[in-house]
């Protein structure tokens, strides 16, 4: 089949990295949640030879990320597996660290709870967790293409859209994740790195 491509996994694959690479450093497994086209699974799975990348998505999109994984035949990223946050249990009952990006404006807040639970509750005491995407301030938006990209979300599904940090941060603690650091990227995008406690 031919590969999907997202143009902003190649644009935000590489700041990506530097901040995973920081904070994945001992060898472990890395669970995926979302990997959309594959191409971060490559990336990442290709530049941290030390981790064991989980890819996981919505039966939909599993198809295309094998076709990027066949391609690539890199030894240390896995078959993907479905995860579906309406959907337990999860595929994989443990591991070192998770990441995804550019989830939390698509799904539901109840979906969220639901990740960061699941999330909690595979990580052991101090393992990280990466969520990469746009996020808002205090109610308000970092910039005003973000606050456009909002209101597009809201209004083709009104159960979506571009969330708080405040009310992340508060989740989090709910479940036993601290919010560690905040690193700004490109394109009004964060890096969020949350500690399992």
């Amino acid at each position: 089949m031919k590969k999907p491509f997202s143009q902003a996994c190649e644009n935000n694959k590489d700041p990506i990295l530097e901040v995973l690479a920081e904070v994945f450093r001992e060898a472990g497994t890395v669970l995926e949640i979302g990997s959309g086209t594959g191409q971060h699974a490559v990336h990442f799975g290709r530049h941290l030879p030390h981790l064991t990348w989980q890819p996981t998505d919505v039966a939909d999109n599993l198809p295309g990320i094998r076709a990027w994984l066949a391609e690539a035949d890199l030894p240390n990223v896995r078959v993907p597996l479905v995860l579906d946050l309406d959907a337990e249990p999860w595929p994989v009952g443990q591991a070192d660290g998770v990441f995804s990006a550019n989830t939390a404006h698509i799904v539901s807040w109840p979906q969220l709870e639901r990740m960061f639970a699941g999330v909690a509750g595979i990580l052991g005491e101090g393992a990280a967790f990466c969520l990469y995407g746009p996020f808002a301030y205090g109610g308000e938006h970092t910039s005003g293409s973000n606050a456009r990209f909002d209101a597009m979300l809201r209004q083709r599904d009104p159960a979506s859209g571009i969330r708080d940090l405040r009310e992340l941060e508060a989740l989090g603690r709910r479940v036993g994740l601290h919010l560690e650091a905040d690193h700004a990227m490109p394109a009004n995008n964060r890096t969020l790195v949350w500690r399992r406690v």
